[in-house]
């Protein structure tokens, strides 16, 4: 913010930004606490909020750095932008490490206010201020639902510390109403937040009005963090297997996410659509493991959700460097011929959408063998036979992509994707990320390794 008030410059903000979350990304590894620290009653730091955290910056160094190509094609002024992005990144970070509501609450409200700006922004495109509205206005709507829980889980427990909230529901015993409805309630406002099923209304149109560096920071450090935090409330004490309505509620909405994120990918011509529906399909799968519940559960569900962070910003990436200063590469008539245009970048969306769909020698492909291994491990045979199966759909629309990819040059058709240079950072910036998507799909193990030694003081 100093900087720029000194000097409006798009570059020099861009160099800040990157500098400022690299050296965080690098202070992370002197922070890392032998044991979990309370930073007041209100934050947890620990080797769990440590691994997110750096997950998070790691997600949103990569964001920057496409971001910058993305905005240039559009002149004007855009510092704000990452001014509003790293306070967007902080909140993240407050909700991974929250160990209280009022952190939790917080730490929400800092992301979902900073998310507003971001989605409608730039603001005088008509279709990002609609996506703005619409996300503020439900993303308003699912805040009044958990304060509501989260007043009803204190008004009969009388502390809002995660940890003391599980003992004493525990204590109190599984017919408590208050508690009952408090939890439900909380979990439809965290299920507004994840976009799962009944909750997704607001998805695929925000993700197609967001611009496309913005869609892939909801995709990924928005819901990520949310889900890390789900992951550590409802851990502690195993509260989920618990209170008998809460099983019957994850298994409705991780089943109907995954159908109806498919199936309803399957009708789109809009490729940030596409991937806006794929998306809940893949909080659908996440939710086995969650329901799975042990050490196996938190390591699939953390390797998974790695997984997916460069999956998706890769997949977003490639709409982001190819969209031009009209308008984006959203169509998928726009990427027709891509293969023999831009060889490249077609091959880095390849490998992104194969792993998307789960392929051997991906990350997809290990992610959802770990997700399958923990339902298995806990007797979700409706969760895995529906996992199995939605998979398969997924399968077509993803083959759909590359094939329109590969086909238009051997018809003869004209290609639509408008050719813009690459820049080198850009470009070493998807690199990057395709190589961990092969890296971790051929050799999972010192992951699955480090997610297990920062996440044991969760059980």
């Amino acid at each position: 913010m100093l900087v720029i008030a000194f000097k409006r410059s798009h570059l020099v903000t861009n160099i800040v930004t990157l500098a400022g979350i690299g050296l965080s990304f690098v202070l992370l590894f002197f922070s890392l606490p032998g044991s979990p620290r309370r930073i007041t009653p209100l934050m947890i730091i620990d080797g769990y909020a440590i691994f997110f955290t750096g997950l998070i910056l790691a997600a949103a160094f990569v964001l920057s750095v496409l971001s910058y190509g993305y905005l240039e094609k559009r002149g004007g002024d855009h510092e704000e932008f990452y001014l509003i992005l790293l306070i967007a990144t902080f909140g993240s970070a407050i909700l991974v490490a929250s160990g209280h509501f009022a952190s939790f609450f917080l730490g929400l409200e800092i992301l979902s206010i900073s998310l507003y700006a971001l989605i409608a922004y730039p603001r005088n495109a008509e279709k990002n201020i609609e996506a703005g509205i619409k996300y503020l206005i439900l993303a308003a709507f699912s805040s009044a639902f958990l304060l509501f829980g989260m007043a009803l889980v204190y008004a009969e427990v009388g502390t809002m510390e995660f940890v003391k909230i599980a003992t004493a529901a525990v204590t109190i015993g599984t017919g408590n109403l208050f508690i009952l409805a408090g939890l439900v309630m909380i979990t439809i406002g965290i299920g507004f937040k994840l976009a799962v099923v009944p909750f997704h209304m607001w998805t695929p149109d925000v993700y197609e009005g967001a611009p496309a560096p913005v869609t892939a920071f909801i995709a990924t450090v928005s819901k990520g963090a949310v889900f890390a935090l789900l992951l550590r409330y409802f851990t502690k004490a195993d509260i989920i297997h618990a209170y008998g309505p809460l099983i019957v509620i994850f298994t409705v909405v991780s089943v109907s996410s995954m159908i109806v994120g498919n199936l309803l990918a399957l009708l789109q011509d809009n490729v940030k659509r596409i991937l806006a529906y794929s998306s809940i399909a893949h909080l659908g799968y996440l939710l086995i493991a969650f329901q799975a519940g042990g050490k196996l559960a938190i390591t699939a569900v953390t390797y998974y959700l790695v997984a997916y962070f460069l999956t998706t910003v890769g997949s977003f990436g490639v709409v982001t460097v190819l969209s031009g200063r009209a308008r984006e590469a959203e169509n998928i008539e726009d990427y027709r011929g891509l293969a023999w245009r831009r060889p490249w970048i077609s091959g880095v969306f390849t490998m992104m959408l194969l792993s998307l769909a789960g392929m051997p020698l991906t990350a997809g492909f290990a992610g959802k063998f770990y997700i399958a291994l923990a339902g298995v491990g806990s007797f979700l045979w409706l969760q895995v036979v529906v996992l199995a199966v939605s998979s398969s759909i997924g399968l077509f629309y993803y083959l759909r992509i590359i094939n329109v990819m590969y086909s238009g040059h051997l018809r003869g058709e004209k290609a639509h994707t408008p050719v813009s240079s690459l820049s080198i950072a850009a470009g070493l910036a998807l690199a990057f990320v395709t190589a961990l998507v092969i890296l971790l799909g051929l050799y999972p193990s010192p992951l699955i390794e480090v997610i297990r030694r920062t996440s044991a003081g969760l059980i």
